[in-house]
């Protein structure tokens, strides 16, 4: 397919701007044609008014309908074949394994989401009747047109088809895209897909846009877009952050659900430590050194209590460091906020570098494992330590004793997850560190690693503020949906005129909450 580094304003392409920009390899430097045009002002605000011209008419577009939409995203996601494997390769510099899997995660949110809305219990159908009191019922409905922001570390699966466009199409809105700069090839390539998808499933022009940009003025005049009604962001605080100020400025506030980053803390009790240190060891490194340490689950954070069994597992974790391998990050930039962050910590009192990997002198944008320890006091002390450094790096912290363990998590900020390796007599004991960290975190993890999120109707993907925005929510897993809808309540209306999911018959066969008891 021939690249055109055009806007896609619902199905017309645009390039009415003069400012340019082009992806980047980030293994060799070099520029990746073609050039991107980045959007106007006007590109935007008419890309938002298609949006809502669709949005009108998707809305009431039936689960079924969408379900099909969806799935056809799916299936012309992976009929781009080698082609889209390849250039996102070339524009990340992560390779064909890491990528195809990502892929195959992409598509299947994609089904997935289609299967919930295709079955449709999830907009949580409510119905009251009584003689004496009015007709009452309710659902959920969607919100209006998205703004998305695609992630510079998951181009597929957190980008212009991932999850957050996954779970607003299926709720009934339209979206509107702001490619991520770092890989424009990547976001153009699906964007076709998707826009062959609306074509082929009869939905409005304006149902998806795309916007090309590498200032902050695209995704600004997005967020401050009077039609907008939420945002979806994956990405730094510091850009999340942002984003959210301005929404919450606006004269009318929208919700902006931001995932902002973590350092996930682990905690590595006395039992798992006696038991199994070394294995656990080596799975902490593995954990640690996954995709060059570009995950927002990323580890680190590693605490224990010191002690002969964990000065072995630090000494088998440094030896591992030693020799763990540099590899690729996704940009320059990333690289070198890396690197700054790596020195900011070791500036810190108390800070010490224990070990750093072996860097690839093949790439112009190698990140090297690094392994810094502290001690709980210095740890407590300055909240500095607890920052996300997004990288191929981990802070352990060397505790007293138990009440350490539960200071530490008392004083974490929020975070995405949360660690607790040992045994069940370990959580009997520490049930007071296991307390605290339900408050702290989204997802809590007994025996496990935290990169890996898995996509099911279970998964959080979330946290208390600042790992995101709203801690009522997920931007993994099918309760994501509801981000991006609202309770509506119908009253005394005759039932020819309800959505069929309140219709009296049931048309569509769906759970539903009548007078207090859950029914079909």
């Amino acid at each position: 397919m021939d690249l055109t580094g055009q806007n896609f304003i619902g199905n017309t392409r645009s390039a009415n701007g003069s400012n340019t920009f082009q992806g980047v390899n980030p293994a060799n430097g070099e520029d990746i044609a073609p050039q991107y045009v980045e959007a106007t002002a006007d590109e935007v605000d008419r890309a938002v008014e298609k949006a809502e011209e669709a949005f009108r008419v998707y809305r009431r577009k039936s689960g079924a309908e969408r379900a099909k939409f969806l799935e056809a995203i799916a299936d012309e996601i992976m009929a781009l074949g080698d082609e889209l494997i390849d250039r996102c390769s070339k524009e990340t510099g992560l390779g064909e394994g890491r990528l195809t899997g990502e892929r195959s995660r992409t598509v299947n949110q994609l089904r997935l989401f289609a299967e919930v809305v295709r079955e449709g219990s999830w907009v949580d159908a409510r119905i009251d009747r009584s003689e004496d009191a009015p007709d009452i019922k309710s659902m959920k409905m969607a919100l209006g047109p998205v703004g998305i922001f695609g992630a510079s570390n998951f181009p597929l699966a957190f980008s212009v088809a991932g999850g957050d466009t996954a779970s607003a199409l299926a709720a009934g809105c339209s979206i509107v895209v702001k490619a991520h700069p770092a890989h424009p090839g990547t976001c153009e390539l699906v964007a076709t897909s998707i826009l062959r998808a609306v074509e082929k499933t009869g939905m409005p022009d304006g149902t998806f846009s795309m916007v090309q940009g590498i200032s902050y003025d695209v995704g600004t005049a997005l967020v401050e877009h009077p039609l907008i009604k939420a945002i979806g962001f994956t990405g730094s605080f510091k850009g999340g952050k942002a984003l959210y100020d301005a929404a919450t400025s606006r004269p009318e506030p929208i919700p902006v659900y931001a995932e902002m980053g973590s350092t996930n803390p682990m905690f590595f009790l006395p039992g798992a430590l006696k038991e199994k240190g070394s294995e656990i060891a080596e799975g902490l490194v593995n954990s640690v050194n996954l995709g060059v340490g570009q995950f927002c689950t990323n580890p680190g954070l590693v605490a224990y209590e010191n002690s002969e069994e964990a000065q072995q597992f630090q000494q088998t974790v440094t030896d591992h460091f030693k020799k763990a391998e540099g590899g690729t990050m996704l940009t320059a930039g990333i690289q070198s906020a890396y690197k700054k962050g790596l020195e900011k910590l070791l500036q810190q009192e108390g800070v010490q570098l224990v070990a750093n990997g072996e860097e690839n002198g093949t790439s112009t944008t190698t990140g090297v494992p690094h392994l810094l320890n502290v001690n709980s006091k210095h740890f407590l002390a300055n909240r500095a330590l607890e920052e996300e450094v997004f990288g191929p790096s981990t802070l352990t912290i060397t505790a007293d004793g138990p009440e350490d363990l539960v200071e530490i998590a008392q004083n974490l900020q929020g975070h995405l997850t949360a660690t607790l390796y040992g045994t069940e007599e370990d959580l009997e004991q520490y049930s007071d560190l296991v307390d605290v960290l339900q408050r702290k975190v989204g997802r809590l993890i007994f025996n496990g690693f935290p990169t890996g999120v898995e996509v099911n109707h279970a998964m959080i993907h979330g946290g208390p503020f600042p790992a995101t925005t709203d801690s009522r929510s997920t931007s993994v897993g099918t309760t994501a949906i509801e981000r991006f809808a609202r309770p509506v309540c119908f009253q005394n209306f005759p039932d020819s005129q309800l959505p069929d999911e309140l219709k009296d018959d049931n048309p569509l066969d769906i759970w539903r909450l009548e007078n207090g008891e859950r029914t079909k």
